[in-house]
């Protein structure tokens, strides 16, 4: 499936084709540190298909948590992440953070790894109260 997107602020934008049957909820702890919330949603590049149109993106190497060296693109203006990739060149999952596509509407996730680092919570979303848009939380 081709795809496009970008960051935040709109400095990096890219194209790319992925594979839409292996999008997958990651709940590894560094997913959910670096997100800033209880998971990542990734989707699998396929055969290397990623072209950055525009910007240039800062990396940053992290060891994951399964013992994989893991080079993480990003904006250096607004700070999105756009990608995980191996760092050492090999063979490994590319995967675009599924926020950064625009057709991630279409993106259902098919998969949950890490699951083992799962907040307990995650499995009751359903259950919390939803609200359609923000809440005044000044009263």
């Amino acid at each position: 499936m081709k795809v496009d997107g970008g960051c935040l602020c709109g400095q990096v934008t890219y194209e790319a084709e992925i594979d839409p049957e292996r999008v997958a909820i990651c709940h590894c702890t560094q997913c959910q540190t670096h997100s800033a919330t209880a998971f990542g949603v990734v989707a699998p590049i396929v055969d290397g298909k990623f072209t950055l149109l525009t910007g240039t993106l800062k990396t940053y190497v992290k060891t994951a948590d399964s013992g994989n060296r893991r080079e993480q693109g990003f904006c250096p203006e607004c700070g999105t992440r756009i990608y995980a990739r191996s760092a050492d060149g090999g063979p490994g999952l590319f995967g675009l953070r599924v926020g950064t596509i625009n057709q991630r509407a279409d993106l259902t996730p098919k998969v949950q790894i890490w699951h083992r680092s799962a907040l307990p919570w995650v499995g009751d979303l359903g259950d919390i109260p939803t609200l359609e848009t923000q809440p005044n939380f000044s009263k």
